[in-house]
């Protein structure tokens, strides 16, 4: 339920302009009182962002200069504040923000969270209702699946952004509590494929179809236990609601779990597994030679990237017992190896065109054998390392999300700053 004393906020997302476009005039049409936002990104390169204000018939449309050229320094400065500004008028029933393509909603719910206004979040002012996301059936499963970076085909956000079309397809549609199709699949097959992507994907969220998304169905279908603009932890659970673990038309999901770490090379070496014919890794994982590093993976389609997320509660370095949430520290004292304390390897593992014995076997193949866990950690510290190159040894143990990485040109530990 909203709380009265905040104003309810919709985002709405999705690679796919047109049904986005035809979603956000639904939401401002059926709803007196509802204000829209959009921040377009497509002229970012020539240093500005073009946004757009609209309530009832009034529509304000300017001109927002990038800070020292970064989108998300700009959004920030910009978005926040006038979310803030509109919440505090009393003829604003609803906000309605309208995410550019490039955008993944689950980023900009962290800064909803976090980045702080005159001394306080914009949650203070605003409750995120709901994350609706456009699905185009005849492209969306490719988008996913790719490795084609987004400057490659102009959608971009800013000259610096190197992510790829997959990483913001998948990221856009597994943090939505709505999913609505829009278009109409090639054939029977991609459709049948794209819904089994889907389910496993995003779990909790509802699927509607375009063409009967009134602002009533759409705000209506909102699960009571969908993510509703809250940021997850990548100390909390990889898997979130319940997704089918039956194999269907080819889509599988699997979890890899293991209590000893990587061998750093053969590793690197595996990594493949995760990039061919799979749609999205998440997971956690450790490093022989590296006890402290808490190393976040995530991949979607061609792209992997690993990243420092903190440290383990077991390393001298972690974070205390009474520092962490609750569930961090359930499933911390779940799992705990009275060797290795609370580290773990954990990959969920989400495949379109992949074999997951093969993934499951690769993976193992990576861990010490019996005869390395022997040699004890002064030997581990003597591996070959191919992921050090980039790592930065600062550590953040308040870090409470891991950023996806782009394609890159292979992947390297990099720190997680916020």
């Amino acid at each position: 339920m909203i709380d009265p004393h905040r104003t309810p906020l919709v985002l709405l997302t999705g690679l796919a302009e047109p049904p986005v476009r035809l979603l956000a005039d639904r939401l401002t049409a059926d709803t007196p009182g509802t204000a829209l936002v959009h921040h377009d990104l497509r002229h970012a390169d020539d240093g500005v962002i073009r946004r757009l204000v609209r309530l009832g018939s009034a529509e304000r449309i300017g001109s927002v200069p990038l800070d020292h050229g970064c989108v998300s320094c700009t959004l920030r400065q910009d978005l926040l504040p006038l979310l803030r500004a509109l919440s505090r008028r009393p003829e604003v029933e609803r906000i309605v923000v309208r995410l550019d393509e490039a955008l993944e909603p689950e980023l900009v719910c962290r800064e909803l969270h976090t980045a702080l206004v005159d001394d306080t979040p914009i949650t203070a002012d605003v409750e995120v209702e709901a994350v609706i996301t456009a699905i185009d059936q005849e492209s969306w499963l490719g988008a996913a699946t790719g490795d084609a970076a987004l400057g490659e085909l102009d959608l971009h956000a800013g000259p610096d952004d190197d992510r790829t079309l997959a990483q913001v397809a998948v990221a856009q549609a597994e943090f939505a509590d709505v999913l609505v199709l829009a278009g109409e699949a090639p054939d029977a097959w991609t459709a049948a494929r794209t819904g089994a992507v889907l389910q496993r994907l995003a779990p909790r969220a509802a699927l509607l179809d375009l063409c009967g998304a009134d602002t009533a169905r759409l705000l209506g279908a909102v699960p009571g236990d969908g993510h509703r603009g809250t940021p997850r932890d990548p100390h909390g659970p990889l898997v979130t609601g319940q997704p089918p673990l039956d194999p269907d038309c080819g889509v599988t999901f699997l979890t890899f779990t293991a209590q000893r770490p990587f061998h750093p090379q053969r590793l690197h070496e595996a990594l493949d597994v995760l990039l061919d014919g799979v749609v999205r890794t998440r997971g956690r994982a450790w490093l022989a030679g590296r006890p402290d590093d808490h190393l976040w993976v995530e991949s979607a389609g061609g792209g992997l990237g690993i990243r420092l997320a903190g440290s383990w509660l077991d390393s001298p370095h972690g974070p205390g017992w009474d520092d962490v949430s609750p569930e961090r520290r359930t499933f911390a004292a779940l799992r705990w190896d009275p060797v290795w304390g609370d580290r773990v390897q954990e990959l969920a593992v989400l495949a379109h065109r992949a074999d997951p014995a093969d993934i499951d076997r690769t993976l193992r193949g990576a861990l010490l054998t019996d005869a390395e866990l022997a040699e004890g950690p002064e030997a581990w510290h003597h591996y070959p390392d191919p992921f050090a190159a980039g790592h930065d040894e600062s550590r953040d143990d308040d870090t409470a999300g891991a950023e996806p990485a782009g394609a890159g040109d292979g992947p390297t530990i990099r720190h997680d700053e916020r």
